[in-house]
């Protein structure tokens, strides 16, 4: 574990909460896609600059069972704090998207839209989304609502993630 007091550069500190390893599940749906329940993994690390470096890998699981049945989402980036409680969240995904996310960060909460949005010639289309991240009961549960393929913003994913070891 890290201490907060000599590792954490002054910028980041008020998004040290995100730090480690965080393993859990959620469900995934959005009006061309058929529901889905999914497991996560996600690491957030830092390398004493100041950002923080983000992965996150996602697969679908087995509706009876929970087992994984194939995998899903893929995404790494950064997240970087701004002045005045504003944060940026720089995403690639090997689909071809690219997302820029603004937005505030409070203690153990964070709220996000994108800023822009770039997608690769073959990418399928995608034009805008929120996310909110907070860390409740010592749990870091997160929602996204996305606007694509013809669709209006709207739900689309949420999870419950503990910290693992």
């Amino acid at each position: 574990m890290f201490n907060l007091d000599q590792d954490i550069p002054e910028p980041l500190r008020p998004l040290a909460w995100l730090i480690g390893r965080w393993e859990g599940a959620g469900v995934v749906g959005y009006p061309t896609i058929e529901s889905a329940h999914f497991g996560q993994e996600i690491e957030v690390t830092h390398d004493g600059r100041g950002f923080l470096k983000w992965e996150s890998r996602a697969w679908i699981l087995d509706s009876e069972n929970g087992a994984k049945v194939r995998p899903a989402a893929v995404e790494s980036g950064f997240w970087r704090p701004l002045d005045n409680g504003e944060v940026e969240l720089l995403l690639a995904h090997p689909t071809g998207i690219l997302e820029l996310y603004y937005g505030t960060m409070e203690p153990a909460k964070i709220q996000l839209k994108t800023d822009g949005v770039l997608r690769a010639p073959g990418a399928k289309e995608y034009n805008a989304a929120t996310r909110m991240y907070g860390l409740v009961e010592s749990q870091l549960m997160w929602v996204m609502d996305m606007a694509a393929v013809g669709q209006d913003l709207q739900s689309h994913v949420s999870a419950t993630l503990k910290r693992v070891e």
